[in-house]
């Protein structure tokens, strides 16, 4: 086969490679189908118009010339039904007899044309996508692709369609009884500027865990546990953003070196829990143990965000497996290029979901509403969200995704981030979604990175993120809080490897350390990974205080990554996405040893000054200017001569910082509609290597000033330890963090 050309009329004259072999449907006779209703679309059990129980089943499948459903019994015989009811592109049928547990999947027969997008393949089974739950694991055998695989002319292996049944190598939706009340729920409601995010992965953060009983330790039931719980209230966070936790599946570069995809940022089921963190079982199980789970957390006062993947699927471009989507319309699911045997790729992943389709809006939609009024979850942060704003091309922020979500009556209510890129062209977004939407600021990350470690040229830019960077959101009625500020995150550095290595070392990938970003911004303070030098070590922890402490004094929603708090290293691996094992995970005899146990007690202590003290988190932005006749601003600046800052000392090299913050003019009022008064702070922020004198702000700032926080020391006084005069001139130890409250 010599051409393209050539091997499209074999693909369309049925021709079959050797190694193929007959997929014809197997049906069973006898299995009542009544026509059911095409709404609400997936499996829903319920009671038929005669009082007989069973399971309608709807599946969007544009262009299709016909579905079957295939039901699989314990021992995986299977069931072919014909639905043949048709309504607006909706196949759907009511089956009676079927109830919850019920294993299924799909069948959709239409034509293989890959060069007009076409990739229907009735011999691979699909699952639904909006099955609820999913039992099997997701292996790739060149069974489940809908072309060959291993065809020998890989430039054209995607035309060539593969007979086998996949049947037997993939995962089937599980029919769910919608059964829960969640009339003793609470939901905690914590307003935007009063949160503090913790990132974690469900899995990573229960598996060592030696208060969680072993058989619960890496699943949903580990994360409600009383000891995981108890980690979270101690460090006093009030939201949990959990790595992807819809179903996932794993990629074959993965595979074939014997990884997996840990992180999940590989979604093939946008409404079911992933069955791997279910300690419960798989039929159905994992989603009451994800609402236990949900109570549980709901219960302390912890909010629960997802960390949700709609801009591409696991089914990766045209040499992916056909799991789902690509079976059931790949042309009305995805952005095909112009060449339609080609994906468009904003996301890096191979495929992107073609969102202005509205039946592709409505998947996403549907589940984020699913995953709110059903799951009990708090808000979503979008991964790629760039990709989802794009309307023909360019991303648009007048997108039909974003009109929907803020007129969704549900949707509009819940905590929405987004990350604000994707990989394509203009996808760089920054400080350009909407009111209602907050944002990974990774600006914020850069200046506080580049600051610590000595390489900013000046303090501009850390002035707009320390006060909440108003330079990107003061628009269009957006808050300080539209500003999720993080140092780390799960993709990069941990927070302890930022101040140990300057260059990466992934070499456990597989890939020749090539992936992961080689823009750290990191300072090893001296030595390149572990160290015995205890000057070093010493100097590394000192960092640590000094970035957790910018980091919660900052205006905006911090963000905290699981395990930063108590030291976790991933071993200067940037790029841990398939490290299932002591990597990914935390590590918690770290509290046992004083220097980390010291770490998170300031945090834990920051986070509380945060929570009491509303001139820490405020819900406007600062205007810089006096309001009253004293000349007392609501934000000023200091150099360490005393002064406040000129336009020339922005511009100056800088290693020392001195911001006032004033607790007399916070906007607003309280819930009984009082002015919100609370204590006026100096931070003084020094990056030099050597000691350095301050002199401090005198009247009207202050007559005095308690050191509340002193970075230098390991260990912190829940008392102000020492009071100054102001006009003192202090002397602010090497690269450290002094917090000073006025007093009197």
């Amino acid at each position: 086969m010599s051409s393209a050309a050539e091997q499209k009329a074999v693909a369309e004259e049925g021709v079959r490679p050797a190694a193929v072999v007959d997929g014809a449907p197997r049906r069973v006779p006898g299995v009542p189908v009544r026509p059911g209703a095409p709404t609400p679309l997936g499996a829903r059990f319920r009671t038929g118009p005669d009082g007989v129980a069973g399971t309608n089943f709807a599946l969007w499948a544009g262009g299709a010339e016909a579905v079957e459903l295939c039901l699989f019994d314990e021992r995986g015989k299977e069931t072919r039904v014909r639905l043949t009811e048709l309504t607006h592109e909706i196949w759907h049928g009511f089956v009676p007899g079927v109830v919850p547990g019920q294993r299924y999947g799909y069948r959709v027969h239409g034509r293989w044309d890959p060069w007009t997008g076409g990739r229907w393949n009735p011999a691979k089974l699909l699952l639904d996508p909006y099955a609820r739950a999913v039992d099997g694991d997701f292996g790739l055998p060149p069974e489940v692709y809908g072309h060959v695989r291993d065809w020998p002319q890989q430039h054209v292996a995607d035309t060539v369609r593969d007979e086998r049944d996949s049947a037997p190598y993939v995962p089937k939706g599980v029919v769910v009884h919608d059964d829960d009340d969640w009339s003793d729920d609470r939901r905690p409601k914590t307003p935007w500027a009063d949160s503090v995010i913790y990132e974690l992965h469900v899995r990573g953060f229960t598996k060592l865990h030696p208060g969680i009983p072993e058989e619960l330790r890496g699943t949903y039931a580990g994360l409600a546990h009383p000891a995981a719980i108890e980690h979270l209230v101690k460090l006093g966070v009030t939201a949990v953003e959990l790595l992807p936790v819809h179903q996932f599946a794993h990629e074959d570069h993965l595979l074939r070196r014997g990884l997996k995809n840990y992180w999940g940022y590989n979604s093939i089921g946008y409404f079911a829990p992933h069955a791997g963190y279910a300690a419960s079982g798989t039929t159905g199980q994992q989603v009451g143990e994800f609402k236990r789970m949900v109570r549980a957390l709901h219960a302390a006062g912890i909010e629960v965000i997802l960390d949700v993947v709609y801009n591409h699927t696991a089914e990766a471009g045209e040499l992916g497996p056909t799991l789902s989507l690509k079976g059931i319309d790949n042309r009305g699911y995805y952005r095909l290029q112009s060449d339609a045997r080609r994906y468009a790729d904003y996301t890096g992943c191979g495929n992107t979901l073609q969102v202005v389709q509205p039946h592709v809006l409505r998947l996403i939609t549907d589940s984020l509403r699913y995953w709110v009024t059903e799951m009990g979850v708090d808000g979503f942060r979008f991964d790629l969200a760039a990709a989802l704003a794009r309307s023909m091309h360019d991303v648009d922020m007048l997108s039909p995704f974003l009109a929907v979500i803020a007129q969704d009556p549900v949707l509009r209510r819940v905590k929405l981030i987004a990350e604000p890129w994707d990989v394509g062209s203009g996808g760089y977004q920054v400080g350009a979604f909407p009111p209602l939407w907050t944002e990974w600021n990774d600006r914020y990350r850069n200046a506080v990175r580049d600051f610590w470690r000595g390489a900013l040229p000046d303090v501009r830019d850390l002035g707009y993120r320390l006060s909440g960077s108003s330079d990107l959101y003061a628009w269009g009625g957006r808050r300080p809080y539209a500003s999720v500020n993080f140092i780390t995150a799960h993709d990069g550095f941990t927070l302890r490897d930022l101040v140990s290595y300057e260059r990466k070392h992934n070499e456990a990938n597989g890939e020749g350390n090539r992936d992961g970003t080689d823009d750290n911004r990191s300072w090893n303070c001296g030595a390149e990974g572990e160290t015995d030098d205890e000057r070093v070590r010493a100097l590394r922890r000192r960092q640590l205080r000094n970035l957790l402490t910018t980091l919660l004094l900052s205006t905006g929603v911090p963000m905290l990554v699981a395990g930063d708090e108590l030291g976790r290293t991933q071993r200067g691996n940037n790029n841990a996405y398939c490290q299932d094992n002591e990597i990914g995970w935390l590590d918690w005899g770290l509290l046992a040893e004083p220097g980390w146990k010291a770490l998170f007690d300031l945090t834990s202590r920051l986070i509380a000054l945060r929570h009491r003290h509303p001139v820490l988190r405020r819900r406007a932005f600062f205007s810089g200017r006096a309001h009253s006749a004293d000349g007392l601003r609501d934000l000023a600046w200091f150099t360490s001569r005393g002064a406040e800052m000129t336009e020339r000392d922005w511009y100056a090299p800088a290693g020392t910082l001195g911001m006032y913050l004033s607790g007399r003019d916070i906007p607003g009022r309280d819930e009984r509609g009082e002015a919100i008064l609370d204590d006026s702070f100096l931070a003084v922020l020094h990056a030099g290597d050597r000691p350095s004198d301050f002199v401090l702000p005198g009247p009207p700032w202050a007559e005095r000033y308690e050191v509340v926080v002193d970075t230098s020391r390991e260990a912190q006084s829940e008392e102000p330890a020492v009071t100054h005069r102001a006009g003192a001139a202090i002397t602010v130890p090497a690269r450290s963090v002094l917090l000073l409250r006025v007093a009197g």
